[in-house]
């Protein structure tokens, strides 16, 4: 189990403190249903009280463009939802790295305040929380002034080109072992498909998302993260991008060496192996 910090200033909350927020008006908690959870299967058999159940896709991207909603967009969807500019959005997924994704989709676009549940479900009921059936209501619309995109989280496709070979720059790989020997484009025990080449980005270091969380999903202490990220040459001062199959599992990378570790210099690279597999004449390792 995590012995990681949480509080009302962290990114990062426990059952604990999301217990004692449930009712708070202010907060909306959020679960993200990710792939193969299509029909919102787990959410419809048992979701944290009070908790909306969002198709990710649906709520995350542009309906037409592979992108995220614009500023516009972005303020009707969550106004709908009676999310508010002021009002503390917490996420959780599932599978565990939809909710980081959602929590990282959110930060791009501009909201401020925004968590994650530290182990989604998996830790919430290993500790015996209850889980309920019944749909949660939608809030009171509201209002939500668009804001900008935090720009500096992301990374294209032509500027990460640019970048190989660059001297400090490291780049990790938080998809499996064989995604990233370039044995599978498909994580394991899915359809083998995403890209049409096989292989990684020249120069990426192997971090597979789950060595930074415990068996219930929850994040590893600082010191251990810290020692794993350090040992694929992650270090504070060196610029980081992180990319897996189609970036969620990029995410959970990002979101430890931001939020728990205090590293300044990373980018998600969103469109990750999809895309660069797919990419004429870019460069592929194996």
């Amino acid at each position: 189990m995590s012995t990681l910090a949480t509080s009302a200033h962290s990114a990062l909350v426990d059952p604990e403190w999301l217990s004692e927020h449930l009712s708070d008006p202010n907060v909306q908690l959020i679960e993200i249903a990710g792939m193969g959870q299509e029909q919102m299967q787990a959410y419809n058999a048992g979701h944290i009280p009070g908790a909306l159940g969002w198709e990710w896709k649906a709520m995350l991207w542009d309906s037409h463009m592979r992108d995220f909603p614009d500023a516009e967009l972005f303020a009707r969807r969550l106004g709908e939802a009676g999310i508010g500019n002021n009002t503390t959005v917490v996420f959780y997924g599932e599978p565990v790295q939809f909710g980081i994704y959602a929590w990282w989709a959110f930060k791009y676009c501009g909201h401020a305040k925004v968590k994650v549940l530290d182990g989604a479900r998996h830790r919430w009921t290993s500790e015996g929380r209850p889980l309920t059936s019944e749909r949660s209501a939608v809030r009171k619309a509201l209002t939500y002034t668009p804001v900008n995109r935090n720009e500096q989280m992301r990374i294209g496709r032509d500027e990460l080109r640019q970048a190989l070979g660059n001297s400090g720059q490291v780049i990790l790989d938080g998809r499996s072992t064989e995604e990233y020997k370039g044995e599978r484009v498909g994580v394991p025990g899915n359809p083998d498909s995403g890209a049409l080449r096989y292989g990684r980005i020249p120069g990426a270091r192997h971090l597979m998302f789950e060595e930074l969380l415990n068996a219930d999903k929850s994040f590893k202490s600082e010191d251990e993260m810290r020692n794993v990220v350090k040992a694929r040459g992650a270090t504070s001062d060196a610029p980081v991008v992180t990319y897996c199959r189609m970036s969620h599992r990029a995410t959970v990378l990002y979101f430890a060496l931001t939020e728990l570790l205090g590293y300044e210099k990373v980018r998600v690279y969103d469109g990750s192996w999809t895309e660069w597999g797919n990419l004429v004449g870019a460069p592929i390792e194996r």
